[in-house]
């Protein structure tokens, strides 16, 4: 007999400065108590990104309740969600509110709160794209409620994508520097505060450090041809993390062969692949 899917979207979980936590939820009807996915984007992404909403239904399916966020910041509003409406908030955020918007995530899932059904608070797990890999990584480090740590396409070091030299003199001096987003053709703000946070916190934010301490079991997914975040980095975090798992999805980018919007009602085969890892991964509990 199949099981209803049921889906909440774009409800709220919390607020950072006045910016919302925005989030969807979706999960196979059951009567006993499922384990939790949070996944977390990456830098210029967002919860409707791409193909995500087929990953998220691959995980209901699984037997998992999945709920997949906007950072605070990310540039999103609960009005529009998908891209950049809200440059502004795009050019505050810092890690320092992605750290505080995911643990806000992680206790919403931990008190059971609406529109949450009932889950299983022992068995919460993240999964980390890009720059959320390593959110993810750190978050995993600092708060044992999390279970299991997938990363995607994960970055190593925070520190090295900074400007630096003349760049990082005229970012301090001017207060903000530009990022072209090669598909909305915006020009994308990040004021100096980002790095200010960066500096006065970056011990919080060695994921290095993170990775070494990691007690809980980790996998790390990356694609061989990520033209995005270096292979090398996959292979740093398995040097620091000995206990953990790697797989190097075969001909697979940075977004694994997928792109925004994904009109298509499959997969690719290396997200597939991804997801078919991640899945297995999860569901063995040992």
């Amino acid at each position: 007999m199949t099981q209803k899917v049921v889906q909440s979207d774009n409800f709220v979980i919390g607020y950072n400065q006045e910016k919302p936590i925005v989030a969807d939820l979706i999960y196979s009807e059951k009567n006993e108590a499922q384990p939790v996915v949070i996944f977390c984007h990456g830098y210029k992404g967002y919860k409707d990104w791409g193909a995500w909403h087929l990953v998220a239904k691959a995980f209901a399916k699984s037997g998992f309740v999945f709920l997949k966020f906007n950072f605070s910041h990310n540039g999103g509003t609960f009005e529009n969600p998908i891209d950049f409406p809200d440059l502004e908030a795009f050019g505050q955020d810092n890690f320092s509110k992605q750290m505080h918007d995911l643990k806000q995530v992680i206790d919403h899932v931990i008190e059971e709160k609406k529109p949450l059904p009932k889950v299983n608070t022992s068995k919460i797990s993240l999964i980390g794209h890009s720059r959320g890999g390593g959110i993810a990584c750190l978050t995993a480090y600092e708060n044992q409620a999390v279970d299991k740590l997938v990363t995607w396409s994960s970055v190593s070091n925070y520190k090295n994508r900074f400007p630096k030299g003349k760049d990082l003199e005229q970012w301090q001096n001017e207060g903000v520097y530009y990022v072209k987003n090669g598909r909305t053709h915006q020009d994308m703000p990040h004021y100096y505060q980002f790095y200010k946070d960066f500096l006065e916190n970056q011990n919080r934010f060695d994921i290095q450090k993170a990775a070494q301490n990691l007690k809980q079991p980790f996998l790390i997914l990356h694609g061989e041809n990520d033209e995005t975040v270096k292979l090398e980095e996959a292979h740093n975090l398995k040097n620091w993390c000995q206990h953990a798992q790697i797989k190097i999805i075969p001909n697979a980018t940075h977004t694994y062969n997928t792109k925004q919007p994904w009109d298509k009602s499959e997969f690719s085969n290396e997200l597939k692949e991804t997801v078919d890892e991640s899945l297995a991964f999860l569901k063995n509990r040992t």
